[in-house]
């Protein structure tokens, strides 16, 4: 089975940093390509503060966390992957972002054998592995946000990834990252957002009807139904425009009512209010990043 010690990972905001910070704290030497040298520093900040977090709530030590962002190297360059044995595309969920990158990628990795892995949370793995040459190493591996915390990955095939493909990156998510791998077939959504959109959707629509608040909405849920964040507060979690993008791709291939984008959430990712990384949502957050106040309505 292939080794994997050298992993690269395109992509530093909110779920690249985490797959960065999880990937160096498991000892893997880690490369994180962003768009430019600006981008790149804003990552490497990003992954330095969630270790300064870890070791203030007492789950990670000093030295431990020095180490992890030591074996971290940031950059703006793709080159900078060739020699990686795994490379992770972590960027916007949009096709044709993900399309470009795994086609480059394709031919800047040197190692026939190396994996690239997309995270992405709906999208056909099959139209993202074509862009490639090495469909049968093209994989999705799914990690949750955030990733340092949640032990979940989805592990997606497509029609044409092999076996020798899927059992090395699962070996990989248990042995070496310590994570718990799920199996999905590539349908979009798999088999969290398949879930798990709809209930969000649902909940957006209950709020635009004006049925409740979005406080009351999320109350509900986590004291009546003993879910640890509502609805609204976990849309926000994820990104009002990564819920949408979700939303449009089940509703693609499904063509299922439950799945159209409703229009509140709409307009609220055409506004920027994309919840906790634009520090309003469905509620309003302050530096903490907890919701501050009650929202109106």
């Amino acid at each position: 089975m292939t080794t994997i010690d050298r992993v690269g990972i395109v992509g530093g905001g909110q779920m690249g940093a985490g797959i960065a910070e999880v990937c160096a704290r498991a000892g893997l030497d880690t490369v994180v390509c962003e768009a430019d040298a600006t981008a790149a520093r804003a990552a490497r900040e990003r992954v330095a503060g969630s270790l300064e977090r870890a070791v203030r709530r007492g789950g990670l030590d000093r030295l431990a966390a020095e180490d992890a962002l030591a074996r971290l190297v940031f950059t703006g360059d793709l080159d900078d992957l060739a020699d990686r044995r795994l490379v992770i595309e972590a960027v916007t969920e949009d096709a044709d972002a993900k399309i470009a990158v795994l086609g480059a990628l394709d031919k800047i990795v040197a190692d026939p054998e190396a994996i690239l892995a997309t995270n992405t949370s709906s999208l056909p793995v099959m139209r993202l592995g074509m862009a490639t040459g090495r469909a049968d190493r093209v994989v999705g591996l799914h990690f949750f946000n955030p990733v340092p915390v949640l032990p979940l990955v989805e592990l997606v095939s497509s029609l044409h990834t092999s076996p020798h493909t899927v059992a090395t990156v699962e070996a990989f998510a248990r042995d070496t990252l310590g994570k718990t791998p799920i199996h999905s077939r590539d349908r979009a959504g798999f088999v969290v957002n398949a879930l798990l959109i709809p209930y969000v959707l649902s909940a957006i629509r209950m709020a635009e009807s004006g049925f409740a608040t979005a406080a009351d909405i999320d109350a509900g849920m986590e004291l009546g139904c003993a879910h640890p964040m509502g609805p609204l507060r976990l849309a926000d979690l994820i990104g009002l425009d990564t819920v949408a993008a979700i939303a449009e791709s089940l509703y693609e291939e499904f063509k299922e009512p439950l799945y159209a984008t409703p229009p509140l959430l709409s307009r609220m990712v055409q506004a920027g209010l994309l919840g906790r990384k634009a520090g309003r949502g469905f509620h309003t957050y302050g530096r903490d990043q907890g919701p501050r106040r009650r929202p109106p309505g």
